[in-house]
């Protein structure tokens, strides 16, 4: 087939980034872990959990083990002499002693005041409260009152129990099942030559035609959406960053799971994915909701971030907030605005040209080239060597500022750049912007216009007392609290002449200034936005 003369179709499919894999799913109410499998699409996360399922026969009977079910574990006389009781007393004696959970974290078992104890049968772990023993409802009963139960239950002790958390797969078979299907997955049950009901070890009967089979299967448990969510390596309550775990929380964080892996580098990789298709999302519902806005309140970017607490206040934790770059202003939120409601009740908002955008000061690797492929988005380390976290500040009037922190380098060099571009708008668009100061007495207006620079003028006959170009600015300095002077040269006799000038809000002015300037050297030099900002920081 030829190709000669073909046109290039107007947009080509994007493939979707999906991916799958298998990780811990950490609980943060119970601290238990258990093995699920990821499924990453373009717009959801799934995670998957093992379970036991109905394959051929007839109906599953109804006496089966859930959480919400009890289950009866009965001791009976051994051959060794030892009465059911004492087993009984003896098995939750050892419960008393301590574990190790998969993350490092040592507790203790058997003393927790409501009566939950943490069974461990092999390598399955499961938590379980006594309903009863012989009977007698000991739900409300405390750890001893249970103990001295137990010892004075005679030969023969029948407990139920409730499951409080996950239960493994193979629990969940109907009493006296033939079990899983051999053939297709081996029963962790029968593995382990334990059975509920006695010690027998001897291999489960073969099952018959009508019997129902059962086998294990990764059932969806939790869609986690990807549109607004947001993902933090940070432990709760503490500004100290996971290794090889992360978090992801859905948009309006009533759902969360912590996922761990086997490796700091396996964690990145999914980190890095799921904030791919997060900043995919966000960007098509940018450009949707600036198909609906005029031209004056367009969104250059937004996302969520993490504040740190000023020096100010170290008793404050770190809080997420969502950022936005839209029309004149630089807006923070508590949670991603929905509707035009949500976008007229920010946090805060500021004036774009009167903020000044400063990344913290990264480090200095041995080789520059890294440096430029982590500009060019190449660079996929999600933090900084040494486990500094990567963060922006954003300086705003009266010596106040807000310190930002996000999870990958990609994602800091992305506000960067949009920051800079936001503000280059808003400047073109404005044109010019006055302040009104005082100069040796007289109160007068300083203005900033875009296409002629600076002008001061009289409040009263309006009349302009001088005038002076961006680039006739040589200098400048300030006490940090109202004045300021500035110099610039004369462009007929070359000589340098002073300014001074006193203002209520200086730092506002100061960003202003800042902010003019980088937009007019920005329309003088087409390439300014693409190759200044993350690397102008880095090279200084």
């Amino acid at each position: 087939m030829s190709v000669t003369g073909s046109r290039r179709p107007a947009s080509l499919p994007v493939p979707t980034p999906s991916r799958s894999g298998v990780a811990l799913l950490c609980s943060g109410e119970s601290g238990d872990s258990f093995d699920v499998c990821l499924r990453l699409s373009r717009d959801a996360l799934t995670i998957q959990k093992l379970d036991v399922v109905c394959t051929d026969g007839s109906e599953p009977k109804a006496n089966s083990r859930s959480p919400e079910t009890t289950g009866g574990r009965r001791f009976r006389p051994q051959h060794q002499g030892r009465s059911g009781a004492q087993r009984a007393r003896r098995h939750f004696k050892d419960l008393q002693g301590p574990s190790r959970r998969s993350d490092g974290e040592t507790v203790r078992r058997g003393r927790r005041a409501e009566g939950v104890f943490n069974l461990r049968l092999r390598t399955h772990k499961w938590s379980v409260r006594p309903s009863t023993v012989n009977g007698i409802n000991v739900e409300h009963c405390t750890h001893q009152e249970v103990v001295h139960l137990l010892r004075t239950a005679g030969d023969e002790v029948t407990i139920t129990v409730r499951y409080l958390s996950e239960v493994p797969s193979f629990l969940k078979l109907p009493l006296g099942s033939p079990g899983l299907d051999q053939n297709r997955v081996s029963s962790p049950l029968f593995n382990s030559g334990f059975h509920l009901n006695g010690n027998n070890t001897a291999p489960p009967p073969s099952p018959s035609a009508n019997e129902p089979k059962y086998e294990k299967r990764w059932l969806d448990a939790v869609c986690l959406p990807l549109q607004m969510a947001r993902v933090s390596r940070q432990r709760a309550g503490s500004d100290k960053l996971r290794s090889n775990c992360f978090e992801l929380f859905s948009p309006d964080a009533s759902s969360c799971s912590v996922l761990q892996f086997c490796s700091a580098a396996e964690s990145s990789d999914w980190l890095q994915a799921i904030a791919a298709n997060i900043g995919e999302l966000t960007q098509e519902s940018i450009k949707m909701l600036n198909k609906s806005s005029s031209s004056d309140d367009q969104i250059v970017h937004m996302g969520w971030v993490c504040e740190a607490p000023e020096n100010s206040a170290p008793c404050r934790s770190s809080a997420f907030r969502f950022l936005a770059l839209r029309g004149p202003y630089f807006y923070i939120f508590r949670r991603p605005p929905v509707g035009a409601t949500d976008w007229g009740k920010p946090e805060t908002t500021y004036n774009l040209y009167e903020v000044l955008f400063k990344v913290h000061k990264l480090w200095l690797a041995e080789d520059c080239w890294l440096q430029a492929r982590l500009f060019l988005g190449l660079h996929g380390s999600p933090e900084q060597p040494g486990g500094d976290p990567l963060c922006f500040s954003i300086l705003v009037g009266h010596g106040q500022s807000h310190t930002f922190r996000v999870e990958l380098a990609s994602d800091l060099a992305t506000w960067d750049k949009s920051f800079q571009r936001a503000v280059f708008l808003e400047v073109q668009r404005v044109g010019s912007k006055s302040y009104m100061c005082s100069s040796q007495g007289s109160v007068v207006s300083f203005t900033l216009d875009f296409g002629s620079g600076f002008s001061c003028s009289d409040v009263t006959s309006k009349a302009v007392l001088w005038r002076y170009k961006f680039s006739q600015l040589k200098g400048s300095s300030d006490d940090g609290k109202t004045r300021v002077k500035l110099l610039f040269k004369n462009a007929d006799s070359n000589q340098i002449e002073m300014k001074e000038l006193e203002f209520a809000n200086l730092t506002a002015v100061l960003h202003c200034i800042h902010s003019f300037i980088a937009a007019k050297v920005a329309s003088l030099e087409p390439g300014f936005l693409c190759g200044q900002s993350l690397a102008t920081h880095i090279s200084s």
